[in-house]
């Protein structure tokens, strides 16, 4: 173990360790997640997000960061996808449920998104947060991990600053150039098949004021998983 992972380590003990000390921050997220989600689910994928990229890096390369990484702008553009994310759950959490009763599944509650928010876990909880976990995966998810996929080229090829960040996207030379066989393959037909359906599933099945947190750090478990993708490919 190198001298920058047992600074990672102590920074992230550090950072953690007060939501168990001091009940009053735990109390001070929830009251801030409860009045501000969408500036909370910003800051949570900023900070994590961007966390589990830099994991990434430490498993392809060895090292916490590089010339080019560009912590802030992939702050930045997590941030705005953690945005997203917490509309895509508004969107989801209400919709996919109720299109599951059109189905003609005869659930116990008026509104089958109710046995989302309240009451013990039963099947048709589980169906109903199986219908999240199934639809925002099959319909949102693809399209922000492209947008990610491209955003992150874009910070590469600009030399990871904010500057480079806010030129011009040139999309159609970077979905040109992507590599869409691993994105296929790889990314979209097996994690979001066995890791996020699943994953989301079980998140949906939390009470509601944790599920961001959750996908924030499920988002450190995506930087990982590019990671493998990254050098299975160059196995291949």
């Amino acid at each position: 173990m190198k001298k920058s992972d047992l600074i990672v380590i102590m920074a992230v003990v550090i950072l953690l360790l007060p939501f168990f000390l001091f009940p009053p921050v735990l109390d001070f997220y929830r009251s801030f997640n409860a009045s501000h989600a969408y500036i909370a689910s910003f800051i949570k994928f900023a900070i994590l997000a961007t966390f589990g990229e830099s994991i990434g890096l430490r498993i392809r390369k060895g090292v916490w960061s590089e010339p080019g990484f560009g912590f802030l702008p992939r702050a930045l553009v997590w941030g705005i996808i953690g945005i997203w994310i917490k509309m895509a759950f508004v969107i989801f959490g209400e919709g996919a449920p109720v299109m599951m009763k059109t189905l003609g599944i005869h659930f116990p509650a008026g509104n089958p998104a109710d046995l989302l928010r309240e009451g013990p876990f039963t099947w048709y909880k589980f169906l109903a947060a199986f219908s999240v976990g199934f639809t925002i995966n099959i319909f949102f998810a693809p399209v922000f991990m492209t947008f990610h996929k491209l955003t992150d080229l874009h910070i590469s090829n600009t030399g990871g600053t904010l500057r480079g960040f806010f030129t011009p996207i040139p999309m159609g030379k970077y979905l040109q150039t992507m590599d869409w066989n691993t994105m296929w393959s790889f990314v979209l037909k097996k994690t979001l098949v066995w890791f996020w359906i699943p994953a989301q599933t079980l998140n949906f099945l939390l009470p509601e004021e944790w599920r961001i947190l959750v996908a924030a750090v499920l988002s450190v478990v995506l930087g990982v998983l590019l990671s493998v993708a990254s050098i299975v490919q160059k196995k291949s």
